[in-house]
């Protein structure tokens, strides 16, 4: 676990999601706006989490919905390039997550030095965006082919709207993901952005992988982040720093010191 402290500077790491708007070739992109616009709005975020004391970031096209699994060549193009307009301004650890394209976000995070990426790397799912089936080794191989060997790689292993297709225990899908793939990190998810991670999901995760560092993926907030990081390592955070707690709103900084007031108090 000593990783997680040399990376983050502190046990029980806090990575605040940095939502971008819709992007060229997304459904929702606002062309009128165009790319300033999308940049304008990362910035404002990233100030905001960083005033309120976040750990760390992570960078996501969480508004590149429906997501693909193989994704456009542009969406990777479009975040390295908000990412690098907005380097000079980040002043904690940053991560990036090409939502749901294991390749695209390696290659994004070789070109930004990323420290870290967030996918999902294995398994066969039936989702909303058809049968999902990543290759982990595909992925791996890519991963050193372009030099992206020191991004750190969680892999969400219950990820959003979807179900593992065929009767395998959660215990045992973390069990053989941590042998086969020696990921960095394991996530597990709720529903969807916001939905409130399952404890028992997390326990159980915990007990059958204990020396691979777990964080809740999602639906931290004020009010379970006690219980949630009794059990996780840490946690990575979106719909509950946002104002009124929505996804789609902009991230309030109040909400952002208030969650890592708590979190503070925590790690003593």
């Amino acid at each position: 676990m000593d990783w997680l402290k040399d990376l983050f500077g502190t046990h029980k790491p806090i990575i605040g999601m940095l939502h971008l708007h819709a992007l060229p070739g997304d459904p929702h992109y606002d062309a009128a706006g165009g790319m300033d616009a999308v940049i304008e709005h990362a910035r404002a975020d990233l100030a905001a989490m960083q005033d309120g004391g976040i750990d760390a970031i992570m960078f996501s096209n969480e508004a590149s919905l429906p997501y693909l699994t193989k994704t456009e060549r542009v969406t990777a193009t479009s975040m390295a390039r908000v990412i690098g307009e907005l380097r000079s301004e980040v002043k904690v650890t940053f991560g990036v997550n090409v939502l749901w394209d294991p390749i695209a976000s390696l290659d994004v995070a070789a070109a930004t030095g990323a420290a870290f990426v967030r996918e999902v790397f294995t398994g066969a799912y039936a989702s909303d965006f058809g049968v999902w089936a990543p290759n982990s080794g595909e992925a791996l191989r890519h991963r050193k082919t372009v030099g992206a060997e020191s991004a750190r790689l969680f892999f969400n292993i219950l990820p959003e709207s979807a179900v593992y297709l065929g009767e395998r225990k959660l215990e045992d899908i973390a069990r053989s993901t941590v042998f086969n793939n020696r990921p960095d990190a394991l996530c597990v998810s709720g529903l969807t952005a916001g939905a409130e991670t399952s404890t028992q999901a997390l326990q159980v995760v915990k007990e059958a992988a204990p020396d691979v560092p777990l964080f809740a993926n999602t639906g931290v907030r004020v009010s379970n982040v006690r219980e949630q990081l009794a059990i996780a390592d840490g946690a990575i955070v979106g719909s509950s720093l946002k104002r009124d707690g929505h996804t789609w709103n902009e991230v309030d900084t109040k909400r952002v010191k208030g969650l890592m007031s708590v979190v503070k108090e925590l790690r003593k």
